[in-house]
């Protein structure tokens, strides 16, 4: 006859038991959950929406430069956005430093950026230093 096998001992057990229990809703294992990364993706992409909306950039040029954000989220953001400029007569802020890159239409393989002329400051004059 062959030999029972050997069990855990109960103490064993009811040591994995707690322990196992006690790392389930912890958040130091860095792990984060399905809901909040949906979350966070969400409120990322209604930022990126906003902004670009603020921006006066299309919504078009917006999916294009965030590949990665989510399209409805991003949607969502630019949309409420506009509803807002639009309830507060507010227009679309123009860029205000020189030399940003801008995405060229049709090229979503490769980027290619052009140099944009320097703007005129708040005073009028160029460089945005004061004479």
């Amino acid at each position: 006859m062959s030999k029972p096998a050997r069990l855990p001992s109960r103490r064993l057990m009811l040591a994995m038991l707690l322990v196992a229990s006690g790392l389930t809703g912890c958040d130091w294992l860095g792990l984060e959950s399905a809901t909040a990364t949906a979350a966070r993706r969400e409120g990322e992409g209604k930022a990126i929406g906003g902004a670009c909306r603020h921006a006066g950039r299309a919504i078009e040029d917006c999916y294009l430069l965030n590949k990665r954000a989510d399209k409805a989220a991003i949607f969502t953001g630019w949309r409420e956005m506009n509803d807002y400029m639009r309830e507060n007569q507010m227009e679309a802020i123009k860029p205000l430093l020189s030399g940003t890159g801008v995405a060229r239409p049709g090229s979503a393989d490769k980027v290619e950026t052009e140099t944009l002329p320097p703007t005129t400051g708040a005073g009028g004059n160029k460089g945005g230093k004061d004479s």
